[in-house]
């Protein structure tokens, strides 16, 4: 409590909300400190007092044989997973909390962590949570209270800058491959501000909503958007920029979004090493849509094709017959975890493929490879055939 009070002072709030349910990101290991925190909260005794999920950790528990690491740092990554479930959380393992079936409601206070997990449910669900962080997650599970401050208040959800969406030809503006790269656009120009999108097609789906979020927290500090006619909070523009004018206003053209594509990608044209995708996690939808695109066909020898996802997830593709399919493919599933924040793709010459801009975003650094960004499409036509093939018709500009 004396932590989320000193957070409390410095976020300038004069009280604590009560929070529904939480989700830590602090049980992916980053070090030492990591594991001495929670270790501490466990030998004091400490329980959860409201319903906490878990992100992803440093390992796949389900699929051990996947992890490539430093074996005393995987140890360490086990332990710390071990220890945010003795203290009541959910083993649920996953960047999409929200994935769920027991999600927040419109309105609904919660204290989430992780980027993606915190602009979805501020954006899409329409709950309020501010962007916690590793350790003020868990305390703040701990004692079910947050700061009255930031994303939590009405007065600062009003959008701020809008992002117009100018000349999109109509076809990529209904692909999945826009909205990861819009996301990216967004993050990097926005600042501090509340992003709003106008000119999104009204049938835009979730999962095209989760690409675009991720890409915005990962290039940003973006906590929520909202996209007109299509988030809850943004029934019309107007609405979206709480009956003010925007402080700024941005024109989004095809040429700009080719040049947010090219600087994704760092590795070279050849030879493809792997694939990966589920960042953030595959939903059941994306598993379809994946099946759907590979037709039957089967990756290329030599070439890696990895999926991360959640547990729950897994159950339902298993229940569905998908897995097997997928395992005949060659395809792999990881579950727990993320191929971008510990190692499992095997090392080796050339670039991996994804169609996620956070993974772009972090893999050069944290795994150390390269990236060639692409739509899902792409991606998959790519390992079939063993090389990099790209959609000439997908980027009119380009």
């Amino acid at each position: 409590m004396r932590i989320v009070l000193g957070l409390a002072r410095a976020m300038g709030a004069d009280r604590l909300l009560d929070v529904r349910s939480a989700h830590v990101d602090g049980c992916l290991y980053h070090g030492q400190v990591s594991l001495d925190f929670a270790e501490r909260l466990v030998t004091g005794g400490a329980r959860v007092a409201i319903p906490t999920t878990l992100n992803v950790g440093a390992l796949d528990l389900l699929h051990p044989e996947l992890y490539r690491g430093d074996r005393e740092a995987g140890e360490r990554g086990r332990r710390l997973m071990d220890a945010y479930v003795s203290l009541g959380c959910r083993p649920s393992w996953t960047c999409a909390p929200y994935q769920l079936p027991e999600r927040p409601s419109f309105g609904e206070h919660v204290a989430w962590a992780e980027s993606n997990a915190i602009v979805f449910a501020n954006s899409v669900l329409g709950a309020r949570t501010e962007r916690y962080g590793d350790f003020i997650d868990v305390c703040a599970a701990i004692t079910g209270r947050a700061p009255d401050a930031g994303l939590h208040r009405a007065e600062n959800r009003r959008g701020q800058i809008v992002f117009r969406m100018s000349g999109v030809p109509e076809r990529l503006l209904r692909d999945d491959v826009l909205f990861p790269v819009l996301g990216h656009l967004i993050g990097a120009r926005t600042g501090t501000m509340v992003p709003v999108v106008q000119g999104l097609p009204l049938t835009t789906t979730e999962d095209q909503l989760k690409a675009l979020g991720a890409g915005t927290a990962s290039s940003g500090s973006v906590g929520l958007f909202h996209a007109v006619g299509v988030t809850p909070e943004a029934p019309t523009l107007e609405a979206a920029l709480g009956g003010r004018g925007p402080d700024r206003e941005i024109e989004v053209t095809t040429r700009d979004l080719v040049r947010v594509r090219d600087s994704l990608s760092t590795g070279t044209s050849s030879p493809l090493r792997a694939v990966s995708i589920g960042t953030p996690h595959a939903s059941l939808a994306e598993f379809e849509q994946l099946i759907r695109l590979l037709g039957g066909s089967r990756v290329k020898a030599g070439v890696g094709f990895f999926v991360s996802t959640g547990r729950h997830i897994l159950r339902q593709i298993e229940e569905r017959g998908w897995l097997e399919v997928l395992a005949q493919a060659g395809v792999s599933v990881v579950t727990d975890t993320c191929t971008y924040v510990t190692p499992i793709i095997p090392p080796g010459r050339g670039a991996v493929m994804t169609n996620s801009a956070k993974w772009a975003h972090y893999a050069p650094a944290n795994i150390g490879a390269q990236v060639l960004f692409a739509s899902s499409a792409e991606c998959v036509r790519s390992a079939v055939l063993g090389t990099i093939w790209r959609d000439p018709e997908l980027w009119p500009d380009d």
